[in-house]
């Protein structure tokens, strides 16, 4: 089995700083891309920034760009998101999703962590 577990959300206040992490664990071959997501109450889960395997190619929502940085530490099999200069529409539950591979011949599946709570007050 696989496990997603994810920290370091809270409460800030705005333009405040958070650091996410979350540390895949369980039976792990390789994990190619990662992932953060968010979903504000009442809305979709959305994408917020992915990071390719060698953490060569990022991408992120325009919402975020120029404030939030993906990155990871492939010996952790961790993934961070730094949020900085943070805004009350930045409240969501954060979730982190990444594709494992879990045997060497084996297929590449998508798993989620639980969702960590981030809330921007203005």
């Amino acid at each position: 089995q696989v496990q997603l577990a994810e920290s370091g959300g809270g409460l800030v206040q705005a333009g405040g700083s958070l650091r996410l992490s979350c540390a895949a664990s369980g039976s792990i071959f390789s994990i190619n891309d990662m992932g953060w997501y968010r979903q504000a109450p009442g809305k979709q889960r959305v994408l917020v920034a992915t990071i390719t395997s060698g953490g060569g190619t990022t991408n992120y929502a325009d919402s975020v760009k120029g404030r939030f940085t993906i990155s990871r530490d492939n010996a952790k099999n961790t993934v961070y998101l730094q949020m900085n200069s943070l805004k009350p529409e930045d409240t969501a539950v954060y979730y982190c999703n990444a594709a494992i591979q879990m045997y060497m011949l084996g297929s590449t599946n998508h798993y989620w962590g639980q969702g960590t709570q981030v809330t921007v007050s203005s």
